[in-house]
């Protein structure tokens, strides 16, 4: 096989395809064109004809029966609608006048002028009536107004007919376009017939389903899909090709998922370094409280802080396990709570609120502290006056987790954030920068990165706040949490 067979195959199908594409294209083309033109104008004929009827019918009956009415004193002239039929027929002319052709142009001009001939008479009787004639003068005119409106009538059957003639004209345009078309699809089927044979003997089925198949292959390689596999296509020329396709996609994947392996433990090693660089922070103010209580004598104040801080620090430790219970996680915060009550008792006060039935599930350990810290030190510390910390967690449903989820909140009536910088905070959340670079936000950061880390699905991290009446930050967990077990 020759280096250039596959370049002809493939000009050769694309000819074809285009080809066939571009015959069977022209007739569709020429049926729309036709059936639009000529649909448009049988409606026109038929709103035509039928407008013309009516119109004829008002004038001949309707206008001659209420004039009647008033001559023969049934009732007064104006309490007849003769002039409402007038100014309905006159309307309805000079609508069908935008419309129509130049044969029946003429037509409806005399159907115009009886019209206003019509009218004059009409015009007339009123004045005798008003004026008190006689009864003879005022049939005499209601003669003239019979004879004109029938004269009026016999006018718009005159336009019917002309319009009846047009429509058979036009009947006759079609039957010879329907010819037209039936005699360009036969000729079109000839020439998609002569496509298809020269198609199937210029391209071999045993050559052109292997490219066909290995080119799909590389399609999807290119787009991402590297579990796509070729099929072996049995040719002694492309049995190679098709392996080595095979064999390139699955090395591929296999780099891909070692550094996303890779990527993920070097990002958790980088939230256990933020974590140790928390906690001495928090020891050395739990010290000096201690200190600073012992030197004044309360001695139950250093025995509940004390009793506290070495639960915090059991359940920070977990032996290791990254994994523990919602009511494990609820503890450490509240031991963390408790110190903080004691340094802070004239500042700040707090609860805790959970539903019944969630404190055994599994959950990632240490993400609520984080931010009862933030709520501390960013909110309630920047406020005047006293501060409220609530600590919430209730299971809800979740579309895309299939047990459930559990959403955690913490509330504070602190400072709160202006729009500015919740803006600015939401951003900083959001950036792929090292953690040196964050300023306020390390702990939200450290919160929302564990999160994505370590969940296997999408877990919502929403913070609001107001200027003035504090914040919000609340996530949600799967219940059915396959990313680890809790520590007993």
């Amino acid at each position: 096989m020759g280096s250039g067979k596959p370049r002809n195959i493939k000009r050769t199908l694309l000819a074809s395809y285009l080809l066939i594409i571009l015959v069977m294209i022209l007739p569709t083309v020429y049926s729309m064109v036709v059936s639009r033109v000529y649909t448009g104008r049988y409606n026109r004929i038929i709103e035509a004809v039928n407008r013309a009827n009516a119109l004829g019918k008002m004038a001949k009956n309707d206008v001659c029966n209420e004039v009647w009415g008033i001559v023969s004193g049934l009732q007064r002239f104006e309490e007849g609608r003769q002039m409402e039929l007038l100014r309905t027929i006159r309307t309805g002319i000079d609508e069908m006048m935008e419309n129509a052709s130049e044969q029946n142009m003429s037509v409806l001009e005399v159907a115009s002028r009886t019209e206003q001939t019509l009218e004059s008479y009409v015009g007339i009787l009123e004045f005798q009536m008003r004026n008190g004639y006689t009864v003879a003068q005022n049939e005499s005119i209601m003669e003239e107004i019979r004879g004109v409106a029938s004269l009026l009538y016999d006018i718009f059957q005159n336009f019917i007919i002309s319009e009846i003639q047009t429509a058979s004209d036009t009947n006759r345009i079609i039957h010879r376009s329907f010819i037209y078309l039936t005699c360009i699809q036969l000729a079109i089927c000839a020439i998609v017939l002569g496509i298809s044979l020269y198609t199937s003997f210029a391209v071999s089925d045993t050559i052109q389903r292997p490219i066909h198949n290995m080119e799909q292959l590389s399609f999807r390689i290119a787009s991402g899909d590297l579990s796509a596999r070729a099929e072996q296509p049995h040719v002694k020329e492309l049995d190679h090709l098709a392996e080595n396709l095979n064999t390139m996609a699955g090395k591929i994947q296999g780099l891909i998922d070692e550094n996303v392996r890779e990527q993920k433990n070097l990002q958790k090693a980088e939230m256990k370094t933020l974590q140790a660089q928390i906690t001495p922070h928090f020891l050395y103010n739990t010290f000096d409280t201690i200190i600073w209580l012992s030197e004044a004598g309360r001695t139950e104040d250093v025995i509940g802080i004390t009793r506290a801080f070495s639960h915090f620090f059991r359940i920070s430790l977990s032996k290791g396990h990254e994994w523990i219970t919602v009511e494990q996680e609820l503890e450490h915060v509240k031991s963390y709570l408790t110190i903080q009550k004691i340094r802070y008792e004239n500042i700040l006060s707090y609860e805790i609120l959970a539903d019944e039935g969630i404190g055994s599930i599994p959950m990632l350990k240490l993400l609520l502290q984080p931010l009862v810290e933030n709520a501390i030190y960013h909110g309630i510390k920047n406020k005047r006056g006293r501060g409220h910390i609530c600590v919430s967690a209730r299971r809800v449903p979740a579309s895309d987790m299939p047990g459930g989820g559990i959403e955690f909140k913490v509330a504070d009536d602190g400072i709160g954030f202006t729009e500015e910088r919740l803006a600015a905070v939401r951003a900083e959340l959001q950036q792929k920068a090292g953690t040196e670079e964050l300023h306020t936000v390390y702990g939200l950061y450290n919160v929302n990165k564990r999160l994505k880390l370590y969940y296997d699905v999408s877990v919502p991290f929403s913070i609001e706040s107001e200027f003035g009446r504090g914040s919000c930050v609340s996530f949600t967990v799967p219940v059915d949490a396959r990313g680890g077990q809790a520590e007993r």
